[in-house]
């Protein structure tokens, strides 16, 4: 009897079952935790993403919640990423992701923009610009990039949307023009795209 019970359990088709047994134990705990750990994580998502909403859209621009009305629109065979504010179901603003190139590379930028197309707010998410020079773009290093507040294609006018070493009215660094023409640039192709495809970032239709 024993050497019948060994028998069986030295056979091939034994040992790969219990090694499938325990995959499937794997697997179902391994299902088990990212259960109980996905509602975790998006809600913490929320978090962070609404934290860099207000930033740059203040609360008295909406009614809903703008980061769970995220949007991607194909603008001249390119994504283009969003959030909408809303108020009494209008749209009322939205939360714009742009790219420059700067002097080191790609600045990433989010960009609060009002249904006027008046800035509400602009903040560089990342960069790779020179420490001490060109990363005063980032409000922790500065507070330039509070100058694009209330700013808009109207104020200033074309002319104005420069660094003021090219005759415009925005500053640039000591030792680094690059960086803030670059971002100066970016903002304002970001206005330009908004005024084109307004109606599509507020959801008019047929406006």
């Amino acid at each position: 009897m024993n050497q019948s019970v060994l028998s069986v359990r030295e056979q091939p088709y034994y040992q790969a079952f219990l090694l499938s047994l325990f995959a499937l134990f794997v697997c179902g705990a391994v299902a088990a935790f990212s259960a109980m750990t996905k509602d975790l994580i998006l809600a913490r998502s929320i978090e962070d993403t609404q934290r860099q909403l207000v930033q740059v859209l203040p609360e008295t621009l909406y009614d809903n919640v703008p980061s769970q009305e995220e949007i991607t629109l194909m603008i001249d065979g390119k994504p283009v990423h969003f959030f909408r504010a809303r108020q009494k179901g209008i749209g009322s603003g939205i939360a714009l992701f742009a790219e420059t190139t700067g002097y080191s590379g790609v600045i990433r930028l989010l960009l609060g923009i009002d249904a006027n197309g008046t800035l509400t707010g602009v903040r560089v998410l990342s960069h790779t610009e020179t420490p001490g020079l060109g990363d005063n773009v980032d409000l922790n290093k500065s507070n330039w990039v509070l100058s694009f507040n209330g700013k808009s294609l109207q104020q200033p006018d074309e002319k104005g949307w420069h660094v003021k070493k090219d005759g415009g009215e925005f500053d640039s660094f000591t030792g680094a023009t690059i960086t803030p023409r670059a971002v100066v640039k970016g903002v304002h192709e970001a206005l330009l795209l908004f005024r084109q495809h307004q109606n599509e970032f507020l959801d008019r239709k047929g406006s």
